[in-house]
């Protein structure tokens, strides 16, 4: 028998499924509920159950303004479905998209934009064939991640030979890095802060501090902060999460002026720092979107590691879609989505 549900964070079934599928920090409901918070949304997490076997996908869902609809959203960072069953089992996967699209469309839900996570399988072919016309993954690049089973030498030959170079001038000009000292943190949102200035980023990304001692307090020991100091100032810093093995760069930032090639260090001593605690991956991301650009390029040069970065798209009421766009469904599939937003 198979039944799809939707769940509240606090429901002892989004616990349970993550029992039993290997997953994410993106997964934890605590990290949902303070990412709906931001958006406005409701957090949220289908669980599809078939034969013993589970899948879960954690969503955001957001009022479409002047409609009485909603679409759904992954929260930020790399969800993605998540299951016990193989990505070879497509008919399990298959039959978990249809009843997901068919169980949010009962609850109004007219779209879904859900990002896959590059290091946790997913049968992408099957995705897009659930639902014909209306479902579809896009690959937008690769991402870079770092094997920590590496020895350090083998990490630091896998470096780029000028971030080599850089790394070993940061540390010569006296730049340290100190990790989980929050103290910092206050001082290290103005880093984050004067980074988000400088990329011209809107201001949904300029969390004040409330947010970060939240998350803080809602993560644990699942949430680090690497901060890059010299003779007393702060020059900038990462904040990781580090959850059964995966390690994720989440926001990485330096302050105005010269840092001392302190970001260069911060990558370094953050992967040396997971490889000490017996963590597996270091995942730290891509381009801006998944593109081919100047910072996937900048990433590139840390690591060997690539993988495919796919977003999924779904449409669950196509004519309640067409009407908000005035376009067909296979059209919108492509490019911004949903293209209301």
């Amino acid at each position: 028998m198979a039944e799809g549900a939707l769940l509240e964070p606090a429901d002892p079934a989004w616990a349970d499924a993550l029992r039993r599928v290997h997953h994410d920090v993106y997964h934890l409901p605590g990290y949902v509920t303070l990412d709906a918070h931001l958006s406005g949304g409701t957090p949220v997490a289908f669980r599809y159950d078939e034969m013993g076997q589970v899948l879960l996908l954690p969503l955001v869902l957001r009022p479409v303004p002047g409609t009485g609809l909603r679409d759904a959203v992954s929260p930020y960072g790399y969800p993605g479905p998540v299951s016990d069953v193989p990505p070879a089992d497509t008919g399990f996967w298959t039959r978990a998209a249809r009843h997901m699209a068919a169980l949010l469309r009962t609850h109004d839900v007219i779209t879904v934009f859900a990002r896959l996570h590059p290091l946790l399988p997913a049968p992408v072919a099957a995705l897009a064939a659930a639902l014909p016309g209306a479902g579809t993954v896009v690959h937008h690049g690769e991402t870079v991640s770092v094997d920590l089973t590496l020895t350090p030498d083998q990490l630091w030959h896998d470096t780029h030979r000028t971030h080599r170079n850089q790394i070993n001038k940061a540390g010569r000009a006296g730049v340290r890095i100190v990790v989980d000292d929050w103290d910092l943190l206050d001082e290290w949102v103005g880093t984050y802060h004067a980074t988000m200035r400088r990329v011209g980023a809107t201001d949904f990304y300029f969390f004040d501090a409330g947010h970060f001692h939240r998350l803080r307090a809602r993560l644990r020991d699942q949430i680090h902060l690497a901060v890059a100091v010299r003779d007393g100032e702060v020059l900038g810093g990462n904040l990781f999460f580090a959850h059964r093995g995966i390690m994720q760069t989440h926001l990485q930032s330096t302050r105005d002026g010269q840092i001392w090639w302190a970001d260069k260090l911060l990558y370094h001593e953050v992967r040396l720092w997971g490889r000490d605690r017996g963590h597996l991956v270091h995942h730290i991301g891509g381009g801006v979107g998944g593109a081919d650009d100047s910072l996937f390029r900048y990433k590139a040069a840390f690591a060997a590691g690539r993988q495919d970065f796919h977003t999924w798209r779904v449409v669950t009421d196509p004519a309640a879609v067409e009407k908000l766009c005035g376009v067909p469904t296979e059209a919108m599939m492509a490019g911004r989505f949903p293209p209301y937003r």
